[in-house]
C-alpha cells in the first residue's frame, strides 16, 4: 500500500536546456611577499579580496615593493585599474623567515619609539620593563611603534630604551618558496601550487598567474606556465604573465635573446618588458598587464574577447630597474610585438599595452594559441563548458541529455555571435567522434567549431590621385 495515493498531485522536470555558467575573466592570482605579519595574517593561503581596504587589511601594507611585491599588485589592481577580485598568496612565512636583531638603543621621541614594520611584535622585549604595562606596540604605516603607556615605570625623561626583537627576513625568501609545493610533515600546500586550491575556497578560478620580482627567473616562469596550462588538472587557458629581466636587459634588442635563452615559447606565457613607472613609484610591467586585462575584460562584460593592446596604461615611464628611461619608438616596439613580447608604447597620446602575441610567437602561427585575446577566449568558453555542464556528469546517458547538452551550448554560443565576441560558432555531436565502444563506456564527445575575432594588427589605407575629380570640379 506504500504507493496508494488519492488526490491531484504535480511533479517538476528537468529543464532540457541549461543556463549557461560563465566563466570569470581577468582574475589575477598574486604569489608574493606582503607585510603579513603585521595584521596577523596566515601564510601560504590564498586570499581572496574585492578591494584595497579588505585586502591591507588581509595582508598589510608596505610601499617597499622591493621586500613585499605583492603590495604593488595590490596598489595597481584596485587602485589604478579598479579591478576585482584578486586571490593573493602571501608566501613570507614569520616561522621561517626570519632573523634576530641585536640588542640596541632606539630614542624616543615624544612618547614613541619607531621599529622596523619588519619587528614582530610579539617578540618584542624592552630591557627592565613590561608590555602592557609600561608600553604598547602597533604597527602603522612603515613603523612597529613602541608607545611609552602613562601611568607606567618608564621615566617621562627616558630619551633611549634598551629594545631586542625579532624580525621577518623577505629577503630569505627564494625561487622554492615562491614555487611552493607540498609539505609531506605538514600535510600543506604553498605557492604557486595553491593555485588548485582557490576554486574548492572561492569557486573562481583564476586566470592570469602573476609573481611580481620572481616571473624572470627561469624556474619560476616554468611552474607558472605549467600551473596555467591545467589548473584543477581540467581548466586550461590561463595565462602566466612574466617578466623580461629587466636588470640584465638593457636593451630591446636583446630581449628575444633574453626570451630564447629562458626557453620562454609557450601559448600559456605573455613575456613583459620592461619596467613602468608612475610618479616615484616602480612596477614591473606584469602587474600593469594583468591590471589592463582584468579591466578589459570587465568592460567587454567579463570575456577576453577584446585585446589589451593599444589600450591606457596608469604609468607615465618605461624604464629599467636602474631607473633608467626608456622610449621606444614605433619600430622598436613592434620588433618585440615581432618576437612575441609585449611592452608600452607612448605613440599618439598616452602610453598604452603595445602586442597582441602570446610568447609562443613567432615559433607557433596557429592564430589560436598566439593571439592573446583568441588564446583567452578558447580557454574562457572551455572553463565555461566544464562549469555549466559538470553537474551532467554520471546521469544516465540517453539521446535527450545528449540533445539538451548540444542545444544550450549552441543557443549559449549563438548568443556570444550575437554580441560579438565571437564571429561564429556551434557545437556538434558528431558520429564519427563517438564510436559504439566508446558510448558503451560512458564517453560522449562534442565538438565546438568557434572563430573569436582576431584583433586589428595592421590597418591599411590606400591612397591614389584621382584625375577625374579635376574635371568634376573644374569643368564648365
Amino acid at each position: 500500500m506504500a504507493n496508494y495515493f488519492h488526490g491531484v498531485s504535480t511533479r517538476q522536470n528537468d529543464t532540457s536546456i541549461s543556463t549557461p555558467v560563465t566563466a570569470d575573466s581577468g582574475i589575477a592570482f598574486v604569489v608574493g611577499a606582503a607585510p603579513g605579519h603585521t595584521v596577523d595574517g596566515a601564510p601560504n593561503d590564498p586570499i581572496m579580496c574585492q578591494s584595497y581596504a579588505e585586502a591591507v587589511a588581509a595582508l598589510g601594507y608596505s610601499d617597499d615593493w622591493e621586500k613585499y611585491p605583492i603590495c604593488e599588485a595590490i596598489y595597481s589592481q584596485f587602485k589604478l585599474y579598479g579591478v576585482a577580485p584578486v586571490v593573493f598568496v602571501n608566501v613570507l612565512d614569520p616561522a621561517k623567515h626570519k632573523k634576530s636583531v641585536a640588542e640596541q638603543n632606539y630614542p624616543v621621541a615624544d612618547g614613541k619609539v619607531l621599529l622596523p614594520l619588519e619587528a614582530l611584535k610579539n617578540t618584542v622585549k624592552v630591557t627592565s620593563y613590561t608590555a602592557g604595562t609600561d608600553y604598547e606596540l602597533f604597527y602603522e604605516g612603515e613603523n612597529l611603534i613602541l608607545e611609552v603607556l602613562d601611568g607606567g615605570s618608564i621615566p617621562a625623561e627616558t630619551g633611549e630604551l634598551t629594545i631586542t626583537f625579532d624580525a621577518v627576513d623577505p629577503s630569505k625568501i627564494n625561487e622554492n618558496d615562491i614555487i611552493g609545493g607540498f609539505d609531506t610533515s605538514t600535510k600543506k600546500y604553498s605557492g604557486l601550487e595553491l593555485i588548485d586550491k582557490v576554486f574548492p575556497k572561492y569557486g573562481i578560478v583564476p586566470d592570469l598567474i602573476v609573481a611580481p620580482g620572481w616571473s624572470d627567473k627561469s624556474n619560476v616562469a616554468a611552474v607558472m606556465t605549467a600551473k596555467a596550462d591545467a589548473i584543477n588538472t581540467v581548466f586550461t587557458g590561463a595565462k602566466a604573465l612574466i617578466d623580461a629581466d629587466a636588470n640584465t636587459v638593457r636593451h630591446y634588442a636583446d630581449v628575444p635573446a633574453w626570451k630564447k635563452a629562458q626557453n620562454m615559447n609557450s601559448k600559456a606565457e605573455i613575456l613583459c618588458w620592461p619596467m613602468f613607472g608612475l610618479g616615484d613609484r616602480v612596477f614591473h610591467a606584469s602587474v600593469h598587464a594583468a591590471g589592463l586585462m582584468g579591466k578589459t575584460d570587465s568592460d567587454n562584460g567579463g570575456c577576453p574577447a577584446e585585446s589589451p593592446s593599444n589600450k591606457s596604461l596608469q604609468i607615465d615611464r618605461a624604464m629599467l630597474a636602474d631607473g633608467t628611461t626608456v622610449l621606444l619608438d614605433l619600430a622598436q616596439a613592434n620588433y618585440l610585438n615581432s618576437n612575441g613580447i609585449v611592452t608600452a608604447l607612448n605613440f599618439i597620446g598616452s602610453y598604452v599595452l603595445w602586442g597582441d602575441e602570446t610568447a609562443c610567437f613567432p615559433a607557433d602561427t596557429d592564430v589560436k594559441n598566439y593571439f592573446i585575446s583568441v588564446s583567452r577566449m578558447f580557454g574562457w568558453v572551455a572553463r565555461s563548458v566544464i562549469l555549466t555542464y559538470w553537474s551532467k556528469i554520471d546521469k544516465k546517458m540517453t539521446r535527450r541529455l545528449i540533445d539538451s547538452i548540444v542545444d544550450s551550448v549552441n543557443i549559449w554560443l549563438n548568443g556570444l555571435v550575437s554580441e560579438e565576441k565571437l564571429l561564429g560558432a556551434r557545437v556538434e555531436f558528431l558520429d564519427e567522434e563517438n564510436s559504439t565502444t566508446a558510448l558503451m563506456a560512458g564517453k560522449a564527445v562534442f565538438h565546438i567549431y568557434m572563430t573569436p575575432a582576431s584583433p586589428m594588427r595592421e590597418c591599411e589605407f590606400v591612397l591614389e590621385y584621382d584625375a577625374d575629380y579635376v574635371t568634376a570640379a573644374l569643368s564648365a
